[in-house]
């Protein structure tokens, strides 16, 4: 018997990290990564700008950051042409999904995904005892007819939905995301995460401006702007929504350093539009390596490519664990039939040449 009086909740769920780390796959395999190619960061790095700006905030942290994130919110407002009062500061997409389900679930409270979708939201749902509705997958990509119906039937609180996608890096146009939320039921709210945004068509994203009653629009530092580690991310809603999170975020919780990183990045828009080129050109060859070796190539709109194996799960998964052995950390769709697949993030040249260098290996390691 435990001495701790954990909730009843509490006791239920798993001690369980959602993603393994890196880190963790180095120390079991007691060698470090040749390509860091699994976890959709940056390997570009964020904006000099940004580091000069990070580098001389860490003299004055020994203070805490503003609580309000003010210079940041106003430059932020700036830049989407929206008021300071839409805009919600905090530790990355991760940390805002988890404040948003602490505002929104109770035990019971029915939630809507998609099965296989981006796992964070599913974890911070299940913390707060919600009751989580999976809709699949349609052509790789989110089904929103699919999430609606499902939304109404369960009389769902939230619905989620990643555009670009994540895991399998495709996309739906803004018309097409518009009139999900045209469409959605009375006391719904559509949790449209964007973490990808910034490398996405123009025609991916509905107009920032317009701010929807019914949609939290979720955005980063993390993906194009190549600040995953400082955790810096920012919600879009109503002034009503956005000052709920007052009452329940972790005030301190974007340290001075990481504040004044994506303001400066922010700053350097020309920056961004370099890293985009890059994406676009890594997108390419992973896209060529991919054709050389049978593979398809999934369109994508986000730092990643997926590459359809053409087998089962459990092929792509020896095409997976032999990429791992031989010193590429990759990773895969969790799900059928998405799990078909392995997914790699872009990176540069003398990575790509590991790619290509390592993929045709594991595709014979895993056919016999």
């Amino acid at each position: 018997m435990s001495y701790y009086r954990f909730t009843d909740l509490a006791q239920l769920l798993p001690a369980s990290v959602p993603f393994v780390g890196p880190e963790t796959q180095e120390r079991q395999r007691g060698a470090p990564f040749l390509a860091r190619l699994g976890a959709n960061e940056s390997v570009f790095g964020p904006s000099p700008k940004a580091v000069t700006a990070m580098r001389e905030a860490a003299a004055t942290c020994w203070m805490y950051g503003d609580p309000e994130n003010h210079d940041l919110r106003h430059a932020l407002a700036e830049h989407h042409d929206i008021k300071m009062e839409n805009i919600v500061v905090g530790e990355g997409v991760d940390g805002l999904l988890g404040y948003l389900a602490r505002l929104f679930v109770a035990p019971g409270d029915a939630v809507v995904t998609s099965d296989g979708a981006y796992p964070t939201f599913n974890y911070h749902v299940a913390g707060f005892g919600g009751v989580l509705h999976k809709a699949a997958y349609k052509n790789d990509h989110e089904d929103p007819d699919a999430l609606l119906d499902l939304a109404r039937k369960t009389q769902a609180k939230l619905i989620y939905l990643s555009n670009p996608d994540n895991p399998m890096g495709t996309w739906h146009s803004a018309a097409v995301i518009e009139e999900m939320i045209a469409n959605l039921p009375q006391g719904c709210v559509l949790v449209l995460d964007e973490a990808y945004i910034d490398l996405a068509p123009e025609d991916a994203a509905p107009t920032v401006s317009k701010i929807s009653p019914n949609v939290i629009r979720m955005r980063t530092f993390s993906k194009g702007y190549g600040m995953a580690g400082a955790r810096v991310g920012y919600a879009i809603g109503t002034a009503e929504l956005i000052t709920a999170f007052n009452k329940i975020r972790n005030h301190f919780g974007v340290s001075r350093i990481a504040q004044a990183g994506a303001l400066a990045a922010l700053a350097d828009q020309a920056y961004l539009t370099d890293i985009k080129s890059k994406f676009t050109n890594s997108r390419d060859r992973i896209a060529q390596i991919a054709q050389q070796n049978g593979l398809v190539a999934l369109p994508s709109a986000t730092n990643f490519v997926t590459l359809d194996c053409g087998r089962d799960g459990d092929f792509a998964r020896r095409v997976l664990a032999h990429l791992i052995s031989e010193g590429l950390f990759v990773r895969m769709p969790f799900v059928a039939p998405q799990d078909r697949a392995v997914r790699i993030s872009c990176g540069t040249d003398a990575q790509m040449d590991l790619v290509a260098e390592k993929l045709p290996m594991a595709l014979k390691a895993a056919a016999s």
